[in-house]
């Protein structure tokens, strides 16, 4: 094989033992009789690597293996790798574009002989694809690892190394996407070139910046609006229907009844889930064993009134009608995405309080949380605040000693919506509020950030402390029982939150910067082998959120019935006991299956 650079390699300089010579020549080859078909040679060329590329997009992709949060499929891992590994190809192609023009170009020895680029070339090859499928091995055990810590089943090996195959077609995918964008800013450059005659420089600069403003148009006016036209069209039809078994109820405690100002049709899909479910009086006396209330359980759907304050006119009127403001416990519950209220939640207040309750919630969109939070958060937070405000100043004018227990609800974006109603604690403690119980609160939540923020020195992002747990604190699934146990301050505002909720540690910060819950040391469920590396832990927890809620109860997002031990913190009869909340929670667990699947 020719030693001299610049030489072309021809048969009659290749030793016929050889192989790599050969396999070199032969793939010269290939690409000649390509060139001959320009449709043909455009498509070759969109398969073509540069091997500085696959370095990176290897290591990319083996980050990706390492643990994340949540247990992953072998089809998740596949999708997630092939997107780092995409990404980590993109920044290798352009560090090796930079290191040649600016420093190797200028050596002397550059270009290396034939023989030590082939070599080189296809070892990179062969090392990359031997330690990405290497690499399968430990990443299966380490998600056999995360799924005991959730007490489900982890894949395989074997299974899991289908991941391998997915992340190598999904890769190539986004890789040929950005060539073929590539291409057309080019070809953009060589028009301006040949009708304005701009120099090559400024016409490649034009076409980048008129291919960006193009794609930036099509994502924000056709796919986001398709998307959101799509999801429109798809749950908004399932908003009016009724799942199978739910009836319209006929206590007069209830919204949707003959008696209530909301109808029964105008409730929604999970309005109608909400006044139908739960317990009533005559069950809450067997749990209980006395008499009890029938709970007052009142909502208002989307097609309830026009606007949002009529809706909430609507829902101070039925908490009125119903004497709710005469109960010892009211609740005010701001809803997810869908207008859904957690049903082990509602249960557990109206089991531990044997009925004498209210609890009030309204339905602000029909789109799941996630889609609601791209579309419009600022929807959730404005519906928080109205309708906190508007119960809590008609509760305020009851006389003081006459006041029923103001309580708030919320989970996820339940959550988020309550905490905007108030810009501090202070505002809390001013609205009269009793007791506020937040679990799951998404990252981008305010007040939770800016509480989190300003924890004591020394204490965990994951369990913090903040103004040494007088009014506010922070509990995973094991601290909530010893809280119930302690004295402190009223209004008592608890944050329940999983260690291995991606809801709660999902962030944009995940890119570039390393988050303190992961440099401290691991509490609750978080993986002890998981890491943070750039670019990669953002793309991780980000599909760790696919899966956030697909987990057993007390992991992930799925809060299920320990909500009872956080009412159970926050505002227990006179007299609770420990015995008394586990009764509670072995009633749920006994009759969950009343309200249905939660969604």
């Amino acid at each position: 094989m020719s030693e001299t650079p610049g030489v072309p390699v021809t048969t009659s300089t290749v030793d016929p033992d050889d192989w790599i010579g050969r396999s070199w020549l032969a793939f010269q080859e290939l690409e000649e009789h390509v060139n001959r078909h320009p449709l043909v040679a455009w498509a070759w060329n969109l398969l073509r690597l540069d091997f500085c590329g696959i370095a990176f997009g290897a290591l990319f992709f083996c980050l990706s293996l390492t643990p994340s949060l949540m247990p992953r499929t072998w089809l998740f891992q596949g999708l997630i790798g092939g997107c780092t590994a995409a990404i980590g190809y993109g920044i290798g192609v352009v560090l090796s574009k930079l290191v040649l023009r600016f420093w190797l170009r200028n050596q002397r020895w550059w270009p290396l002989r034939d023989r030590v680029m082939v070599t080189a070339k296809l070892g990179v090859v062969v090392v990359s694809g031997a330690c990405s499928l290497a690499m399968i091995v430990p990443a299966a055990r380490w998600q056999r690892e995360i799924a005991a810590l959730m007490e489900t089943q982890g894949p395989s090996t074997l299974e899991y190394s289908k991941a391998f195959v997915v992340s190598i077609a999904f890769g190539a995918l986004i890789i040929s996407i950005s060539r073929v964008l590539r291409d057309l800013v080019r070809l953009l450059a060589r028009f301006l070139i040949r009708r304005l005659y701009l120099s090559r420089e400024v016409s490649l600069l034009i076409g980048t910046a008129i291919v960006v403003v193009l794609a930036i148009l099509l994502f924000n006016g056709v796919l986001v609006r398709g998307f959101f036209a799509a999801a429109n069209a798809s749950f908004g039809p399932h908003n009016d229907t009724t799942r199978a078994g739910v009836e319209q109820p006929i206590q007069p405690e209830r919204s949707g009844s003959p008696a209530s100002l909301s109808s029964w049709e105008s409730l929604g899909f999970e309005g109608r889930n909400f006044v139908s479910g739960g317990l009533h009086a005559n069950e809450l006396a067997k749990v209980n064993g006395r008499q009890a209330k029938e709970p007052i359980r009142v909502y208002a759907g989307l097609e309830t009134a026009g606007t949002a304050e009529e809706r909430v006119d609507i829902l101070v009127r039925e908490l009125e009608r119903t004497k709710a403001f005469e109960r010892k416990v009211l609740v005010i519950a701001p809803t997810t995405g869908t207008g859904w209220v957690t049903p082990s939640a509602a249960r557990g207040i109206e089991l531990m309080y044997n009925g004498d309750t209210a609890m009030v919630a309204t339905q602000y969109s029909f789109l799941p949380s996630w889609i609601s939070f791209l579309a419009d958060k600022e929807k959730a937070l404005a519906s928080g605040k109205l309708l906190i405000g508007a119960v809590q100043k008609r509760w305020a004018q009851q006389p003081e000693g006459h006041r029923p227990t103001l309580l708030i609800y919320g989970e996820s974006l339940g959550s988020y919506a309550g905490q905007g109603a108030f810009d501090s604690l202070g505002d809390i403690r001013a609205s009269g509020v009793d007791g506020v119980l937040w679990t799951g609160p998404p990252n981008f939540s305010n007040l939770w950030s800016t509480l989190v923020t300003r924890r004591w020195p020394g204490t965990l992002e994951a369990r913090p402390v903040f103004d040494s747990g007088n009014t506010v604190r922070f509990a995973i699934g094991p601290d909530i029982d010893a809280l119930a146990q302690q004295e402190w301050r009223t209004p008592r505002v608890l944050f329940v939150q999983h260690p291995s909720d991606p809801v709660t540690w999902w962030s944009p910060d995940l890119l570039f910067t390393e988050p303190d819950w992961l440099k401290e040391a691991p509490v609750g469920d978080r993986p002890s082998a998981m890491r943070w590396y750039p670019i990669v832990t953002f793309w991780q927890v980000a599909a760790d959120l696919a899966n956030a809620v697909g987990v057993p109860d007390g992991h992930g997002h799925n809060y299920g019935v320990s909500s009872v031990n956080g009412w159970a913190a926050i505002a227990a009869p006179s007299g609770w006991t420990p015995q008394d909340t586990e009764r509670i929670r072995k009633a749920l667990d006994d009759t969950a299956s009343l309200d249905g699947p939660d969604t």
